[in-house]
């Protein structure tokens, strides 16, 4: 099945507020149709290979802690074929290293993810794994009629 998508007119304006016309233009955005969770994933996976769903859910659920405890140690957890996950911090900057403090300059976390890829030697380009095959359509949601 192909990745759906949506078009969607930017319309850009000038400082002050008119449109520009010459700067709209048209862009895809990804469309999702729905949710696949840990559930169907096991349900899936248990399709495919030969353990059963309850230990599939087990091993996910058992993943999920494991790399929850990893990224909380400092630890970069890298799931071969799928990608890394490291920990990265929102931060407000101090102006001197005695002024800054957990409390007043952290002000959050969150995960950052890097796609495991392939790179083809001849031409350099870089294939993320996840996208490989990847092909496109636009979805009939909101479809943009086009001008003959």
């Amino acid at each position: 099945m192909p990745v759906l998508f949506k078009l969607n007119k930017i319309v850009r304006k000038f400082n002050d507020g008119r449109e520009d016309p010459a700067n709209n233009r048209w862009y895809a955005r990804a469309f999702t149709v729905g949710t696949v969770g840990t559930n169907d994933l096991a349900e899936i996976i248990q399709r495919n290979c030969s353990m059963k769903k309850s230990d599939v859910q087990a091993v996910l659920t058992e993943l999920v802690e494991v790399m929850q405890d990893k990224l909380q140690e400092s630890y970069a957890v890298k799931l071969d074929g799928f990608g890394t996950f490291k920990i990265g911090i929102s931060c407000v900057g101090a102006d001197t290293v005695e002024e800054f403090s957990v409390a007043g300059n952290i002000k959050g976390a969150h995960v950052n993810f890097m796609p495991s890829y392939t790179v083809d030697t001849a031409t350099g380009t870089r294939t993320t794994q996840l996208l490989k095959g990847c092909k496109y359509a636009e979805t009939v949601v909101n479809k943009v009629e086009r001008q003959k």
